[in-house]
């Protein structure tokens, strides 16, 4: 009994460091490490789905991440905070949109350079931004817009009122 005992907890701790090694593995590849270099801000009124560590991205290429996301409490605003890589130099009229990978993806910060030849400084704030949009939010406009027109739409046909006979 001894014997099975001591094979079983030896089991159980291969089992366990394996997993630790799995867990480490992945912690360490997700791509989700910051990135070195300046730190810019800008104010959304929704950052629905970004997150500590999300991309920063410039034309599909990630070029930074965001490191601080807090609520402004005179402006009720979200102010985010992002590196971006030192050789990415953004002009001032630049903006940024909070988008998604995807239908299912997760969000990201997506910045587009404009064509002013002043840059922002370290520390300074992208004033052109759009906030993130809510799925939801439009599929309920969706259907409350399509239950309308089929609301109205049955109407004006057959032996309704006022339709014709």
């Amino acid at each position: 009994m001894a014997q099975r005992s001591l094979t079983e907890t030896l089991a159980g701790a291969v089992v366990l460091v394996v997993a630790l090694g799995f867990l480490g593995y992945a912690v360490a590849n997700t791509g989700r490490t910051p990135v070195a270099g300046y730190t810019l801000q800008a104010r959304f009124d929704r950052i629905d789905g970004l997150n500590i560590g999300s991309d920063v991205r410039v034309a599909g290429v990630k070029v930074g991440s965001v490191t601080a996301a807090r609520i402004d409490p005179q402006t009720y605003q979200a102010m985010v905070s992002f590196t971006v890589q030192d050789g990415v130099k953004l002009p001032t009229d630049s903006s940024a949109e909070v988008t998604s990978d995807g239908l299912l993806g997760g969000k990201y910060l997506s910045l587009v350079p404009g064509g002013e030849e002043k840059m922002l400084p370290p520390g300074g704030a992208v004033q052109i931004t759009q906030s993130s949009v809510s799925l939801e939010q439009l599929l309920g406009k969706f259907i409350f817009s399509v239950s309308n027109l089929s609301s109205q739409g049955g109407q004006g046909k057959g032996g309704g009122p006022g339709g014709e006979k």
